[in-house]
């Protein structure tokens, strides 16, 4: 007679699957609760929690109106046109209303006395409500949620910044580049893209780019034509590039379509550089040899102006010890300086670290010529040791 096996679970079996359930739970709730910070979750639950502290104010309006003021319900209002929808506002709305009829009705106290319901408490209720309903409309007109708003902003802003990381180069090779937006602000219309590019990534590529406009103005701009630059850098013969850019830039029918840019083409080998540019600023480069500074001045039309332009390129070479620099206008050039004198300063406040090395000098040398100007400023340092 054969024996039946048992289908009863082994109790380690069971703990495992108990263990596997309540991990799949954790995930479940886990999940959900990024899902609601990150704007994809409802917003029953926000909406709940301040129908349910408009009560309770009132409440502790009524025991102690002196602690807590009638005012207090503004609190709730506020929340809500940060995180709700202009339909759901209108129920917290209609809840602090009632709560103020309320709270006028219970107290019955003189106009001067503590916790009154007078024509100025419902006027601030009122205006704070207006106020959060007009920031609810412009999110949902926008699509973004607030809990979204921010990290996207960051997001973006991040994006730029590792857009604008240059390659690591071989030994007897410096590079660095400081990036400094307009007022402070955490977008600029400067950006750089730069790639190793060629046989064994011995050439190095960079591009060096001022969108019309600066700081937030034109950060939507700078995003999307780094991002567009950096899928063309390399995958065409640097003398097509700005040709290439140029088109793309004119296909946008932009208001403010036009950009300069200068595109640096380095052989790390032999330390010799093509240099092309579109409407923008000469570089400067020093002899190590004579302690002197020249401008490399390319020529070739704005980005973004008119179709077919040509760009030339201009030629030289980096010797051991010579140091390129590459920069926007707003470093260089304000109202009150014209370009030779502010060349002429950023190079003589670049002889400060001959001697030392130029470790760090990017963000110095903004510091030292251009710290309180009013553009977006950039600066790229490339040195052969």
């Amino acid at each position: 007679m054969a024996l039946r096996r048992s289908r009863s679970t082994p109790p380690g079996a069971r703990i495992l699957q108990a263990n596997k359930a309540w991990h799949r739970v954790r995930t479940s709730m886990r999940r959900s609760a990024v899902d609601y910070f990150r704007g994809d979750g409802s917003e029953w639950f926000a909406l709940g929690a301040l129908l349910l502290m408009v009560p309770a104010l009132t409440a502790a309006t009524l025991v102690d109106p002196l602690w807590c003021a009638p005012e207090t319900l503004a609190l709730p209002v506020v929340a809500g046109g940060l995180v709700l929808r202009p339909a759901s506002l209108l129920a917290l709305y209609a809840a602090s209303a009632i709560a103020l009829i309320v709270e006028a009705a219970a107290l019955g106290q003189p106009a001067d006395g503590p916790g009154a319901v007078t024509p100025g408490t419902i006027l601030v209720v009122a205006a704070v409500g207006l106020s959060g309903l007009l920031v609810a409309q412009f999110r949902s007109r926008v699509g973004v949620p607030w809990r979204r708003g921010g990290t996207m902003l960051f997001d973006l802003r991040e994006r730029i910044r590792v857009q604008s990381k240059l390659p690591p180069l071989p030994a007897g090779w410096h590079r660095e580049m400081s990036l400094r937006p307009a007022g402070g602000q955490s977008f600029s219309g400067d950006f750089v893209v730069a790639a190793r590019t060629g046989p064994d990534g011995r050439t190095l590529e960079v591009v060096l780019t001022d969108v019309s406009g600066k700081g937030m103005d034109a950060g939507s701009r700078a995003l999307l034509l780094s991002g567009a630059f950096g899928g063309l850098l390399g995958s065409l013969p640097p003398h097509e590039f700005l040709p290439a850019a140029n088109g793309y830039l004119l296909r946008q029918d932009w208001d403010e379509g036009f950009a300069t840019s200068v595109h640096l083409v380095l052989d790390l080998d032999t330390g010799d550089y093509e240099l092309y540019s579109a409407g923008h600023v000469p570089a400067v480069q020093r002899d190590a040899g004579s302690g002197g500074w020249e401008e490399k001045t390319a020529d070739g039309p704005l980005l973004g102006v008119y179709g077919g332009a040509a760009f030339a390129p201009v030629k030289g070479g980096l010797q051991p010890g010579d140091v390129l620099m590459l920069f926007t206008d707003g470093l260089v050039e304000t109202p009150e300086r014209e370009l030779d004198e502010g060349i002429d300063r950023l190079t003589g406040e670049a002889d400060r670290y001959v001697r030392g090395g130029f470790e760090g000098a990017a963000w110095h040398l903004i510091e030292a010529v251009a710290k309180d100007v009013n553009d977006d400023r950039a600066l790229l340092l490339i040195c052969r040791d």
